[in-house]
């Protein structure tokens, strides 16, 4: 299934990340696509793993994803990077008090992701929004976890072009991994893109669990 929305049905966007960037690598280009299709959304931003330079990166980085929306509110907190399964009951309550955005659309991270961080806020995301539109993001790593994903957007190649030169120029701390490279970040979105037929070639997908249309 390819991912489209009726006008005016999306009026505000929630994106939940564990780590700086996992947003942008899972979702980076389909936010961009998304922004010119609704550009009087509100889009809630929210890092779950800041501390110093990563967290001035987050910040930075959201605020060029989300600058084509009406508004973004961007959030970056300080829970200890890899051990989120001993912080459940703060990140919970983390989660519950996002209720009140009423997102229409919720991305997170796949549920199946083998990254403890990860894993953790995709169930405490579904243990928040029951009865939402939530897609899983996937992220390329070295534990050899992607899936089958069942939902694909196809991007241009110019949101795909801007995505790389984003993550390559907000992201700084990670330049020194093998795995964080464009090679990466672009073969994967072709993966997808082959998959579904995108037009472009390129495409990010997602797991999309429930849906009503």
């Amino acid at each position: 299934m390819q991912l489209d929305f009726p006008s005016a049905s999306v009026k505000c966007i929630l994106c939940v990340g564990a780590h700086s960037d996992d947003i942008e690598i899972g979702a980076g280009a389909t936010l961009l696509s998304l922004a010119p299709r609704f550009p009087e959304a509100a889009v809630h931003w929210v890092v779950l793993a800041g501390g110093n330079r990563r967290s001035a990166e987050a910040r930075a980085s959201a605020a060029f994803f989300s600058s084509g929306f009406g508004k973004a509110e961007i959030v970056v907190h300080d829970f200890r990077d890899g051990f989120f399964p001993t912080q459940l009951a703060n990140l919970k309550e983390c989660l519950e008090g996002l209720k009140p955005v009423a997102p229409d659309l919720v991305f997170t991270h796949y549920r199946e992701d083998r990254h403890q961080d990860h894993r953790t806020v995709s169930d405490l995301t579904w243990q928040t929004f029951r009865d939402h539109l939530i897609l899983e993001y996937e992220i390329p790593k070295f534990d050899g976890d992607l899936g089958a994903p069942n939902l694909f957007h196809p991007v241009s190649v110019a949101d795909r072009d801007r995505k790389l030169e984003a993550l390559d120029r907000f992201f700084g701390s990670q330049r020194d991994k093998r795995w964080f490279t464009d090679d990466t970040f672009s073969g994967l979105m072709r993966l997808r893109g082959i998959e579904c037929n995108a037009e472009s070639g390129f495409a990010e997908a997602f797991y999309c669990r429930k849906m009503v249309i």
